[in-house]
């Protein structure tokens, strides 16, 4: 309560503004997440994202599809300048090649506060080890090592894979802000998900049992879910 007897929020007296994101590597076991490069990714990930059948992955993403190998470029160009977005690409450890893109975006250094967004993962990272620790690393660099209080996750409210993908990765629904986007033409109302740093002790440890080796069967099958795993820290050992 303040002097006038008005509820107000917990003091925070030792709080400063969070540091700019550095832009760089991010190393995992199966995958590094890294500043885009046009000359070192924009083949690769082109090659990549072509591996689709056709162009339903761009639906609900603000660039895409690209027709042809050089539109893809001149958008990955705009990409890479950028500095929020901060883009990064994935590359997969194992067969060494670019396989996805994320980014950290609408960086709020005063309030601690940042989104990640632009999630473009290509069919080469589907049900692998790779996607799910390419959002670890980046959750991990936001509240480990920058100290960010806050980090959120906004897609279409129509997205139903990404809104489920929110889930997933710990992050909790906060509500639609209606008519708050237009793109490609059409409105979007914007489902809000967020997760703060008092929630990520328990999903960085759910996030590190999923990614263990004991959790995956001789056929590389998950044992227990992220899901599972995350939820367990709040309850009995699963």
């Amino acid at each position: 309560m303040n002097p006038f007897q008005q509820p107000i929020g917990p003091p925070l007296p030792h709080w400063t503004a969070r540091p700019e994101p550095p832009h760089t590597p991010l190393s995992g076991q199966f995958c590094r997440v890294e500043p885009v490069d046009i000359d070192r990714h924009a083949e690769g990930l082109y090659r990549a994202y072509s591996a689709a059948p056709d162009g339903r992955d761009w639906t609900y993403m603000n660039a895409g599809p690209f027709p042809d190998a050089a539109s893809f470029r001149s958008h990955l160009t705009k990409a890479a300048a950028s500095r929020d977005p901060l883009h990064y690409t994935i590359i997969d450890l194992a067969a060494h090649e670019p396989v996805g893109m994320l980014a950290l975006m609408r960086i709020d250094r005063g309030n601690g506060v940042i989104e990640i967004g632009h999630v473009a993962y290509s069919p080469l990272m589907r049900r692998t080890s790779a996607a799910t620790e390419a959002m670890f690393l980046l959750l991990r660099h936001v509240f480990d090592d920058l100290g960010y209080r806050r980090c959120e996750w906004k897609c279409d409210h129509l997205n139903a894979p990404s809104r489920s993908a929110a889930l997933r990765y710990g992050f909790q629904y906060e509500g639609i802000f209606r008519q708050a986007v237009v793109y490609k033409g059409r409105s979007r109302d914007t489902a809000w998900y967020a997760m703060i740093d008092r929630d990520w002790p328990a999903i960085r440890t759910g996030f590190e049992r999923w990614l263990a080796p004991e959790n995956f069967d001789a056929g590389g099958v998950q044992r227990l879910t992220l899901a599972n795993w995350i939820a367990a820290q709040s309850g009995p050992e699963p």
